[in-house]
């Protein structure tokens, strides 16, 4: 079906990748989180289907606009997450 990439809304530090690349994901589900001014910002899938790349690791620095993780919208059905 393709693929969607999940942005940042913000700039600040990663301070946890919550999802894998292979997992299923649902609409909402949060991806990493984002900590910027003493406080931590999800960033969430915007969809259902399959993480196909996270794009940082814990540590790094994010900027708006950034390409946080991709996530093909397959057909989950049936998929075990």
């Amino acid at each position: 079906m393709g693929t969607i990439n999940v942005t940042s809304d913000i700039t600040g530090t990663v301070c946890a990748v919550l999802a894998t690349e292979g997992q299923v994901v649902d609409s909402d589900d949060v991806i990493l989180l984002i900590e910027s001014m003493k406080m931590e910002i999800p960033a969430q899938a915007p969809a259902a289907g399959i993480v196909s790349r996270i794009h940082f690791k814990e540590g790094d620095t994010i900027s708006e606009g950034d390409i946080i993780a991709s996530i093909d919208l397959h057909n989950t059905q049936g998929s075990v997450a």
